[in-house]
């Protein structure tokens, strides 16, 4: 009896992991696009979603976020991908990329770490180079990264106002991380609940006082032969003219005295016109239809 008992007990776990293992095969093989060609690059297109109407690929290479008293260069790319189709009063809906990873978390090191420690301007470069890896990989190192604060619905596109260099191209709900041992995993400027919106123009900014206005531009346009796919390079996003929250969880339980300490020392809060985004990079748009078919 008992032995009977085992095996049924063995089957019934053995069926059960094969139909988890079916589950988890099936719902990777939905979840994975195989674009191919030219249309690669879009293999996070959300193209299950079938109201899809293009795909889009976009690689931020250089630029900088100038938040209170810190300028962070963009020195490691960051990726924007997902898909977009036309919503109500001809405004464009911003699809989540199909793997959930719309806008990529990559770490940017903050020059001089915690304490605003840089190299000397008088030593050679290669020095300069040697002294900043230390200080930036040593305790008082910091990274910062760039996070979406919201769904990606609420990421406003508009190709028009992006190639005619005018109005908001693109809009971002944001928060900012601050990350190092000492910091932990939960310091933050800006929040889910009260995100930095940063609405990027090609074209030339209006900023309040003290910022001065800056020019954006849309880039070079490159198109295939049927216009299924078209790429903007060098294009440049900017914007100079919102606000940035104070810093708040660092340090975990002690960020009652930390959060003060970071935020002296970045400037924060920081109003309107102390701020400064610029992107730099290329951007692709796919028919979605091209991109299915190339498959």
């Amino acid at each position: 009896m008992t032995t009977i008992k085992t095996r049924t007990g063995l089957a019934a776990m053995a069926s059960a992991i094969a139909a988890l293992v079916a589950l988890v095969l099936a719902s990777s093989a939905l979840a994975t696009n195989h674009p191919t060609g030219e249309f690669e690059k879009f293999k996070d297109c959300p193209l299950a979603n079938a109201t899809v109407e293009d795909c889009i690929f976009a690689e931020t290479s250089s630029g900088e976020f100038t938040v209170g008293k810190k300028t962070v260069p963009i020195v490691n790319t960051i990726t924007l991908q997902g898909g977009f189709k036309e919503g109500a009063e001809e405004k464009l809906e911003f699809i989540a990329a199909e793997d959930g990873n719309t806008l990529s978390k990559t770490p940017q090191p903050v020059p001089g770490g915690l304490f605003g420690i840089v190299a000397p301007e008088f030593l050679p470069k290669w020095l300069q180079e040697i002294f900043n890896n230390f200080i930036n990989e040593g305790f008082s190192g910091v990274t910062e990264t760039t996070e979406l604060a919201a769904p990606a619905s609420h990421i406003e596109l508009s190709t028009e106002n992006l190639l005619f260099e005018t109005g908001t191209a693109l809009s971002l709900p944001l928060k900012i991380k601050l990350n190092n041992i000492f910091l932990g995993e939960s310091c933050f400027i800006g929040s889910n609940s009260a995100p930095i919106v940063i609405p990027f123009t090609t074209g030339t900014t209006s900023p309040p006082a003290p910022n001065k206005p800056i020019k954006g531009a849309a880039g070079t346009l490159e198109h295939n032969s049927s216009f299924t796919l078209i790429t903007l390079n060098g294009g440049k996003l900017v914007n100079n003219s919102f606000a940035a929250p104070g810093a708040e969880g660092c340090g975990g339980f002690l960020s009652f005295l930390i959060d003060p300490a970071v935020n002296a020392e970045l400037g924060l809060p920081s109003a309107a016109g102390h701020n400064t985004a610029i992107l730099q990079g290329k951007l692709s748009t796919g028919v979605a239809a091209a991109v299915r078919a190339s498959e």
